[in-house]
């Protein structure tokens, strides 16, 4: 009878050791995702800052026409957005 209690003392202890580390290796990728999410959002907020930057830059300079300056602040952002992806995945 002592050794079935040191037996399941034993198993509980394994099985809350192994959910302890399940749980906290969750909170490390968990940790990651959020800081790469953090970094994919900062490189969108930065192009599309440089973005507004070369619209109203090519507008002041008036080098181009309207939409010329249009599609360079899209192509800026379309830059930002790929930045982003690369840095999520």
């Amino acid at each position: 009878m002592v050794e079935s209690k040191n037996e399941l003392w034993a198993r509980t202890a394994a099985t809350l050791t192994a959910a302890g580390l399940l749980a906290l290796s969750g909170a490390s990728l968990a940790t990651n995702q959020s800081q790469q999410r953090q970094q994919g959002r900062n490189a969108n907020q930065a192009a599309k800052h440089e973005a507004r930057t070369t619209k109203v830059d090519c507008r002041a300079a008036d080098q181009k026409s309207n939409s010329q300056c249009r599609q360079d602040k899209r192509n800026s952002k379309q830059e930002g957005r790929q930045q982003k992806r690369d840095i999520k995945y």
